[in-house]
């Protein structure tokens, strides 16, 4: 069997999928939904190794979310600038478990 991997440092590349981070951005909110910039900012916040890194990772944010069933938009913002993102129903359990393979929902 493989030895353990020791725990990441703080700074380094997270092991989670992009949906795993954006899933877990969205759960922390209280709401359920968070706007792209919100998504950002809750991975930077929580995963040192964005910060540091040229913004080219935004761009996986935005494809995973676009072209991910997973996801749906769940309206404009108050200022109009902007979707809010949430979980798509289907999957919210299993997203919640920490279970983030990805599978077709049923709309």
């Amino acid at each position: 069997p493989a030895a353990p991997r020791p725990p990441p440092e703080p700074g380094d590349k997270p092991t989670q999928s992009y949906i795993a981070l954006i899933s877990t951005a969205i759960l922390s909110s209280p709401e359920k939904k968070l706007l792209l910039s919100d998504i950002y900012q809750w991975i930077m916040d929580n995963y040192p190794y964005f910060k540091n890194k040229e913004k080219s990772w935004r761009n996986s944010v935005r494809h995973n979310l676009s072209l991910n069933e997973c996801f749906v938009k769940a309206g404009r913002s108050d200022n109009g600038k902007g979707h809010f993102w949430a979980i798509h129903p289907a999957n919210l359990e299993d997203f919640a478990k920490g279970d983030y393979h990805r599978r077709r929902a049923r709309r």
